[in-house]
């Protein structure tokens, strides 16, 4: 009586601990977010100024260009230093330049959000296969505790995995919300980033 307890008892929670990953469908297993998923970014997107040319794209090239916006693009860099820094830049340098600064921006952010999309992607796979395990060891439970004679040792071994998996499932569920985040954050930066240099063209 007391193990069926127990296991009823067990299977209860394992069964809440899980549930919060299958409320209502999920319209895209590669994409865990409630955010609305954004593949890509285009330039007309988030850029104001002129629609760049040759000139712009070759000064986007240049290898002082692309150093500066390396800088400027990383999420450590305060947005008054990058400010600071592009004012600097265009106190030197005509509207191709800028426009072509922009260009070098946007090609840094892109590439970092590529690749937490990319990043995201493999953390909905893992944590489905993972919520695919503790449901099949979960199964396993289940037909341990109707056996007979049970397996105390089996059933301990199950239950303990069960616990640490079910564990890990939550706590990355738990991070998921600073995860989604970061396209957004990464799409608000570079927008902010492109209106700074906007603000330097001639008007």
């Amino acid at each position: 009586m007391r193990l069926t307890i127990r296991c009823a008892m067990l299977l209860a929670a394992l069964a809440a601990g899980t549930a919060h990953a299958q409320e209502g469908p999920v319209p895209d297993p590669d994409w865990p977010c409630i955010q609305r998923r954004q593949p890509s970014l285009s330039v007309g997107q988030v850029w104001g100024g002129p629609p760049p040319d040759e000139a712009a794209e070759a000064h986007a090239a240049d290898k002082d260009v692309k150093d500066l916006a390396h800088v400027i693009a990383l999420r450590r860099t305060a947005m008054a230093d990058a400010q600071t820094m592009i004012a600097d830049f265009a106190g030197t340098h005509d509207e191709p330049a800028l426009v072509g600064l922009f260009l070098a921006v946007f090609e840094q952010i892109q590439g970092q959000r590529n690749r937490v999309m990319a990043g995201i992607t493999r953390y909905a796979h893992q944590q489905e296969a993972l919520d695919a395990r503790i449901k099949q060891r979960r199964q396993d439970f289940a037909r341990l505790t109707e056996a007979e004679p049970p397996d105390f040792d089996a059933i301990d071994r199950v239950e303990e995995e069960i616990d640490w998996s079910t564990r890990i499932f939550q706590d990355r569920q738990q991070s998921l919300t600073y995860v989604c985040e970061t396209p957004v954050i990464l799409e608000q930066r570079i927008f902010a980033l492109g209106r700074a240099i906007a603000s330097h063209l001639p008007r």
